[in-house]
């Protein structure tokens, strides 16, 4: 429900940036923040709950593309990429951070609620170090407020390159005012003809697929379900499959801060496309090891199971026509009510297939035991976990950051809350789609066929970055929306050239 509102937060995000400003937008984010922490704290019943993740989420879906605009707008072109990235550290070291306070509160009276309405201090803090800070200078500007945008350039830029950011943005918000005799001024106008503004439409090109390609090389299902995918690596405890989610999430914000280092250095394309290279082998290489894990899984012993008696025996094995060929991964996978019990003497050894019932798991472990039910005894499994690590390496550098820092600089001025709100809008859509769809696909494909499947999604997003996204770094907004104007094509190395035909 969070994602779902966050859809809606980034759509009506990007018309409430163009109407009142990035500032007021980070405001009113940070009030539907606050209301839905609080509601969810205070819920008696499961659909406050609810209720309070629709409002977390209009907050998240607006600041998501708010945030990246108002730094990006705010900061010289020589250092915006980094400056950029800090909000994605800021935003992984959050999580990292909340994985810790949730576990601090574990065992606290009223743990939830403490869990949850947390989330509304930082809102709060938020809100009110925000009224001291200035409007983006860009936005006063083409609102006529000269004056003030002239006043919070000069706080931003050396006194010598001031009147240089005034000419370029003058030139900027008469090419805006020029188009929008024959568009109108309003939303729906600016909409309806966004597809046939050759910048804008090349623009919204590049922004939505490095969204939509942020979401489909799967990441958030690590995010989300990293405790679970430890699990089905063969570590059947959940304290040690959160302390590993909390490495994952660890290594996230390591990732940002290697990003805020060489965006500027080597740029956002080529960040982007070293970062799919990694990300695709990875996969691969996740794919196989579950592939082999699944393969070696221990084997079902008829009296190991009947050990435990008959009627604990989970019913799929006992009416299977060849019980002799199963393995672990057969009972898990032959039915929701079947758990596997390992061998006592080695984990590895011929293990139980039993009924998954408290009483049964009790039986399991009473005999020191250890009760698996998403995955399996494996020599793979650490190795798994090594793959998920260097995963989130290659991911995070590049894929993590560069897509909002793209969105935040590919757009004219007078279109970047509408164009930001698009592509931001495609990233919530794949995200809601990928997480609804991962416990399925671990269960349809398995969770080797799983990752094979992104790694797929990963290549295609790789090709289309390649083609359709230019890279901005260093280049003043005006001066990337003369390079839209133009046109462009990829060159080998990595680099983009202007095509001179268009």
């Amino acid at each position: 429900m969070a994602v779902a509102g966050a859809i809606f937060g980034a759509a009506f995000g990007g018309w409430i940036n163009d109407k009142y400003g990035r500032k007021k937008s980070i405001l009113l984010a940070d009030i539907l923040f606050f209301i839905g922490a609080i509601v969810m704290a205070a819920a008696v019943a499961p659909w406050m709950i609810i209720l309070g993740r629709i409002f977390v989420g209009l907050g998240v879906g607006m600041a998501s593309m708010t945030s990246p605009l108002y730094i990006s707008e705010s900061s010289p072109a020589r250092i915006r990429g980094a400056l950029v990235s800090t909000n994605g550290l800021l935003i992984t070291g959050g999580q990292f951070l909340a994985y810790l306070i949730n576990l601090a509160f574990t065992k606290t009276p009223g743990t939830w609620r403490w869990m949850l309405g947390v989330a509304g201090v930082p809102a709060v803090v938020q809100f009110f170090l925000m009224l001291s800070l200035p409007e983006s200078p860009r936005w006063l500007y083409s609102q006529d407020k000269v004056k003030e945008a002239r006043a919070i350039l000069e706080k931003i830029y050396p006194a010598n390159e001031v009147e240089q950011e005034m000419q370029a943005l003058q030139s900027s918000i008469e090419a805006d005012k020029a188009s929008e005799v024959s568009i109108g001024h309003g939303f729906i106008s600016k909409v309806k003809h966004i597809w046939g503004n050759d910048v804008v439409r090349r623009g919204l090109y590049a922004g939505i697929t490095v969204q939509v390609a942020q979401q489909f090389v799967g990441i958030n299902t690590v995010m989300y379900y990293s405790p679970t995918i430890v699990q089905l690596a063969g570590f059947a405890s959940n304290k040690t499959a959160l302390a590993l989610s909390l490495i994952t999430s660890g290594l996230n914000a390591v990732g940002s801060i290697v990003s805020m280092a060489f965006v500027d250095r080597f740029g956002r394309r080529r960040l982007m496309i070293v970062s799919m290279f990694g990300i695709i082998v990875c996969l691969i290489a996740l794919s196989v090891m579950f592939h082999q894990a699944s393969n070696h899984a221990p084997a079902v012993s008829s009296f190991e199971s009947l050990h435990f008696g008959r009627n604990s025996t989970c019913g799929s094995f006992l009416n299977a026509y060849e019980p002799s060929n199963w393995n672990c991964m057969s009972c898990l996978k032959a039915s929701s009510d079947c758990g596997f019990c390992a061998n006592g003497d080695s984990k590895y050894h011929p293990g139980a297939c039993l009924a998954a019932t408290d009483a049964v798991k009790g039986m399991c472990k009473g005999e020191h035991r250890t009760w698996y039910t998403k995955g399996c005894p494996s020599k793979f499994g650490f190795f798994a976990v090594l793959l998920l690590g260097l995963y989130i390496i290659s991911y995070s550098p590049g894929m993590g950051t560069a897509p909002w820092i793209v969105n935040s600089e590919i757009y004219p001025l007078k279109y970047r809350g509408i164009g930001g709100g698009i592509a931001a809008v495609s990233n919530w859509v794949s995200n809601l789609i990928v997480s609804e769809t991962f416990l399925t696909l671990t269960e349809a494909l398995g969770s080797s066929g799983t990752f094979l499947l992104f790694a797929g999604f990963s290549t295609i997003g790789l090709v289309a970055i390649y083609f359709l996204v230019p890279e901005t770094k260093g280049l003043q907004f005006e001066e990337v929306e003369k390079m839209l104007e133009k046109g462009f094509k990829p060159s080998l190395c990595g680099n983009v050239k202007e095509d001179d035909s268009k």
